[in-house]
């Protein structure tokens, strides 16, 4: 199915994610990228801690050979899935998301299947009590081939009011989520840790030295 809603997605950097888990599984995303330039293989990617992160973690296959890419939910019993109110294994994610939501949401989805990128994206949702919660979601395009074929997307929910209830999240009401932000990451991808210098990088000693002695240049390896 082809939607005529457009998005509008910000070009951005990687620091626009805000989880400390989502940066983590990003950071890691860059490393594979960096290598060549172009989204790593799915079976590569191991990040540190990913038995934490499994149920916030929702991973799907995408099949580009028609006009729109089509996913297919491959993850059951996530967290996620009690905000839809029930699990998606081996449903296309449009037909899971329902034809209120899947106008608004596979757009975001296909932006980063055809970029290859990462996409992040912000939205307000309403709990069954009224409280107004951050939907906050990460997308790590994956290929083989030249192709996109496995997407991951990272999910977290926050509350400033503290508690809120995540059962029917995103279909316990009749409000559509309100979008906050929508960027592609396409800027600084690269990844380095902080405080530490790269593997044969060149350090020059530029301390005055005494007479007669020429300064020290050390190779790190």
């Amino acid at each position: 199915m082809v939607w005529n809603i457009v998005l509008d997605f910000a070009s951005a950097a990687p620091s626009v994610v805000k989880s400390i888990r989502q940066r983590d599984l990003l950071n890691t995303w860059l490393r594979l990228y960096a290598r060549q330039q172009i989204a790593p293989a799915v079976w590569e990617y191991q990040p540190a801690r990913l038995e934490e992160e499994l149920s916030d973690l929702i991973y799907y296959t995408v099949d580009t050979s028609t006009p729109a890419p089509r996913l297919t939910i491959q993850s059951a019993n996530t967290r996620i899935s009690r905000a839809y109110g029930h699990t998606g294994k081996g449903v296309l994610l449009e037909e899971y998301l329902g034809p209120r939501l899947a106008p608004f949401v596979m757009p975001i989805y296909h932006e980063c299947v055809a970029r290859g990128l990462p996409v992040y994206s912000v939205a307000d949702v309403d709990d069954i009590y009224g409280h107004i919660v951050a939907y906050e979601r990460l997308l790590l395009p994956f290929q083989t081939d030249g192709k996109v074929c496995h997407v991951i997307a990272s999910v977290k929910t926050f509350c400033e009011d503290g508690g809120f209830e995540i059962k029917n999240l995103m279909r316990g009401n009749d409000a559509l989520p309100r979008p906050k932000l929508r960027a592609l990451i396409d800027r600084e991808l690269f990844h380095r840790a902080p405080g530490r210098i790269a593997t044969a990088e060149m350090v020059e000693f530029a301390d005055q030295p005494a007479p007669g002695v020429a300064n020290e240049i050390i190779e790190l390896n």
